[in-house]
């Protein structure tokens, strides 16, 4: 009987050298099938070396149960912004682009319309004539009081003066949402244009605007969006949402950009089924720093539960008819390595790591890396 090396891809093309009584002798490039259950494989220190071999052991590794979902990256509603203004009116300034950053309070773009002279002419007029009719009124109330002058006119004075304080008091409030500080209004500064001012702070999304163009109070004129608290929206079937809970592990990915996983946590679960017979849930992403744009598909896993179970890298096993095999190793000294081929029995697998049923491997070496490449 004589031993081979192995010159060829181990696994790969699952053939090996073993004894051989009738044999007659091979050359060194050349090997044997074995008739035998067990094949024996010899690589010296030299192609295990240049292979980059690794020997591991059977270790313990936790595999997840999950729900694969998807959604997008969103902001909450208090981080978005559609403005628009109190009246309608023409644009006559809107230096802002798509991207610009604003701050709260930043004027946005600024809008003409002769009625918004006509409101503040009203407005001081109304406030020339409260010194006269609050006058009145106290008037007429003293005379009613003497018994001079009869309720009817003390109660028509009174009437007049209220609706007039009431009309005066609403036009000031109507100013003050037009931007335009009604003090000024008292002291006869009239404008025909007024300043459009962000809500909050964050970024331009979108422009609806063009100078000259007439826009209307009902019409959107700039979206704002503060991406400074970005989460996941995802979408899970009816069918999986019982098994979320809030807290629960999330990994995603932007597929159309990147591979690399993200982690988030399930911080709110829908109430209420749509009617695509889905359920909105809310993740709160670990780092909310990434540069995710608001908008962004992502594809998720909601880890629902895990357990840990012993287990090999997937690069160490060989799938050959619907069995599977490990090399194990059996010994080594200075001139090669034996490994002998060992089939065993699979559980659970994830994309890195699969569960190994043998107990009998627990303790023993076995070839983890570069099982599948081609020696040298």
């Amino acid at each position: 009987m004589k031993k081979h090396i192995l010159n060829s891809f181990i696994f790969l093309l699952t053939i090996g050298l073993t004894a051989s009584c009738d044999s007659s002798k091979k050359s060194e490039n050349e090997v044997e099938i074995s008739k035998n259950i067990e094949t024996f494989i010899e690589i010296t220190p030299s192609q295990f070396e240049s292979a980059k071999m690794e020997l591991g052991k059977v270790i313990k590794q936790t595999f997840a149960e999950s729900i694969k979902t998807n959604g997008y990256i969103d902001v909450p509603p208090s981080n978005r912004a559609k403005v628009s203004a109190i009246m309608g009116g023409y644009i006559k300034n809107a230096p802002l682009l798509i991207g610009d950053k604003v701050k709260k309070g930043q004027l946005l773009l600024t809008i003409e319309n002769p009625d918004f002279i006509e409101i503040q002419q009203n407005y001081a007029e109304i406030h020339e004539q409260l010194t006269y009719l609050k006058s009145e009124n106290e008037r007429q109330k003293t005379l009613f009081d003497e018994n001079i002058s009869s309720e009817k006119n003390y109660l028509k004075a009174e009437s007049t003066y209220k609706s007039t304080l009431a009309l005066f008091k609403g036009l000031s409030q109507k100013l003050q949402l037009m931007n335009i500080n009604p003090a000024n209004v008292r002291l006869g500064n009239f404008t025909s244009t007024i300043g459009i001012y962000a809500p909050i702070s964050g970024s331009v999304t979108n422009v609806y605007t063009n100078l000259g163009e007439f826009k209307n109070s009902s019409e959107v004129l700039l979206e704002i969006i503060n991406n400074e608290h970005k989460h996941l929206e995802l979408i899970v079937f009816e069918k999986d949402i019982l098994n979320v809970k809030e807290e629960q592990q999330i990994i995603f990915s932007i597929p159309e950009s990147s591979s690399k996983k993200y982690n988030a946590e399930v911080h709110l679960v829908g109430k209420s089924i749509d009617e695509n017979r889905t359920v909105k849930v809310h993740g709160h992403l670990e780092d909310e720093n990434e540069p995710f744009l608001v908008g962004m598909f992502v594809e998720a896993e909601i880890i629902t539960n895990s357990t840990d179970k012993l287990a090999l890298p997937v690069s160490s096993i060989l799938e050959e008819n619907d069995n599977y095999f490990v090399l194990v190793l059996k010994s080594k000294n200075e001139n090669a390595y034996q490994f002998e081929k060992v089939r065993i029995m699979i559980g659970t697998k994830n994309e890195n790591w699969i569960e190994v049923k043998d107990s009998n491997l627990n303790e023993k070496e076995i070839l983890i890396k570069g099982a599948f490449l081609p020696l040298e």
